[in-house]
């Protein structure tokens, strides 16, 4: 026998061999219940963590629920108060009598690990949900009626549903948060340009903001053809090329190769069409060649996934920042998004739900997320008193209302921005006849932790890019808000309502 070699034959294992038992932790759920009914005011530290559905016995969910019941009308919690809770609802004989309540109890060693032995009872409840509603999904996907796209967004909308239930963060006393406040005014003291956020590469907006700022939701919104476009590829030009910040574009209407054609336009100031269609000087070409150097190796990335969910931007987002340090996300547009698969009455509650996650995500993340969005045509249509210059030009601006599809967006944003360019009106010189031709103003309707007020850009319309105004005329726009007036009232002299159906950038 000592010379027989014994041969095993390796079989492929079915998926009717895996053991199919469900994750759980059963002796943990005991001694859980049995530290609840042992401990005074036990309740409270894992009141926030576990629910009835995460215990995988029946009865312990039972038990739970009692137990539960008497904390919330602010009754003594013990073997008991538990015992006459059960027996009024006729549920005691359910869980096992009185004295499967005292094995509970007397099998607790201490009540030290009350909430570390919590949080695995309810990891244990994520992965049995992960595993059902897998199973769920598994069983569509065999039916051949099925749409595979809709089964794509329902899938990811269930997924984000379970991930955000163990995101949930615990109640943090003062002491460390205020350790973190002074470390980043400590932080903020020791730069040079005063800022305690990203700057911008807009000196001006900068004085407003002090740069963006951690977690903040910030949304640019404007009518169409006003260049939301060319903002934030100018803001990220800026950011990534002149302050070495990685910054994430995601481009939900435009291919990666247009705006990358639209940053060199920005960067070597050549016109768009010449890009388009290749037709440049040799001396363009040396341009070329030259500017667009500093494009290389510049830390911006690109994603131009359309019809983006919101599931599937929190998984990139959370690579990149991993990744690669990304500081700051931009997002071109918000109402491109879907909320993964959800039902929803109507549109507003869709573009609410994305608004709220991606209020989140930038909380999770502590970087700021820069939404563009739609205004409605509301403001477009707008006339003002005829008689009036000053009111038919300010009826053109856009204001927070004109926010199109949801109120939840000036809700859920900490900084609400409106692009407005008069000349796009006709609007051709102030009072004082100055002209605005390739002015702009970034109007700040809203910002939650500072002023509000409006910044003064130029506008370079032949190579879809913003800069800081170079032009020492200051004018004021009506109706500023929190900003004391600095400068002279701007007024509209010259006035066209009809409003151009294209506009290049």
């Amino acid at each position: 026998m000592d010379n027989v070699k014994v041969v095993y034959k390796k079989t492929p294992v079915k998926p009717e061999d895996i053991n199919r038992l469900q994750p759980q932790a059963r002796e943990l759920e005991e001694a859980v219940l049995g530290a609840l009914m042992l401990e005074k005011d036990a309740f409270s530290k894992v009141s926030e963590i576990l629910k009835p559905e995460h215990f995988y016995e029946k009865s312990h969910q039972i038990i739970f629920e009692a137990i539960q019941n008497l904390s919330i009308k602010q009754e003594p919690v013990d073997i008991l108060t538990v015992q006459d809770a059960l027996r009024r609802s006729n549920q005691l004989d359910e869980v096992g009598g009185a004295v499967y309540l005292i094995k509970l109890a007397d099998n607790v060693v201490s009540t030290a690990h009350l909430e570390y032995h919590s949080r695995i009872v309810a990891q244990k409840y994520l992965a049995r949900e992960l595993i059902r509603y897998s199973m769920e999904i598994q069983a569509k996907a065999f039916d051949e009626t099925t749409d595979v796209k809709d089964l794509m967004q329902e899938a990811e909308s269930g997924l984000f549903e379970l991930s955000q239930q163990s995101l949930k963060k615990d109640v943090v006393q003062i002491n460390p948060i205020i350790d973190e406040a002074l470390s980043r005014i400590r932080a903020a003291s020791q730069r040079t340009d005063g800022l305690s956020g990203l700057p911008t590469g807009f000196a001006e907006l900068d004085k407003y903001t002090s740069g963006w700022q951690k977690s903040d939701l910030i949304i640019l919104a404007a009518r169409p053809a006003m260049g939301k476009t060319a903002f934030v590829l100018s803001m990220a030009k800026n950011m990534a090329v002149n302050y070495g910040i990685p910054v994430g574009v995601f481009s939900l209407e435009m291919s990666n190769v247009q705006l990358v054609n639209r940053l060199i336009v920005n960067t070597c100031s050549l016109q768009g069409e010449k890009i388009k269609n290749g037709k440049l000087s040799p001396e363009e070409w040396q341009l070329l060649d030259q500017q667009i150097k500093d494009l290389y190796d510049a830390p911006i990335f690109i994603d131009d996934t359309p019809s983006l969910s919101v599931f599937e931007f929190s998984t990139k987002a959370r690579r990149l920042v991993k990744e690669h340090d990304v500081k700051i996300l931009m997002i071109d547009y918000l109402q491109l998004m879907n909320a993964s698969g959800g039902k929803f009455g109507n549109r507003e509650q869709e573009v609410s739900t994305v608004s709220r996650a991606l209020k989140a995500l930038a909380k999770e993340l502590d970087i700021p997320i820069i939404a563009l969005s739609q205004v409605n045509r509301a403001s477009a249509n707008r006339t003002g008193n005829t008689n009036s210059p000053n009111s038919a030009s300010d009826a053109k601006r856009p204001q927070l209302s004109d926010l199109r599809e949801s109120g939840a967006i000036e809700q859920d944003a900490d900084i609400v921005c409106f692009i407005h360019r008069p000349e796009y009106y006709k609007i051709l010189e102030d009072a004082d006849g100055n002209s605005l031709v390739g002015k702009a103003e970034l109007i700040i309707a809203k910002h939650r932790n500072g002023s509000t007020g409006d910044v003064r850009l130029c506008f370079d319309k032949e190579f879809a890019r913003f800069r800081d105004d170079d032009n020492q005329v200051n004018y004021v726009l009506p109706q500023q808000q929190d900003m004391p007036s600095t400068g002279e009232t701007f007024y509209a002299s010259k006035i066209n309502e009809q409003i151009p159906d294209t506009n290049p950038f």
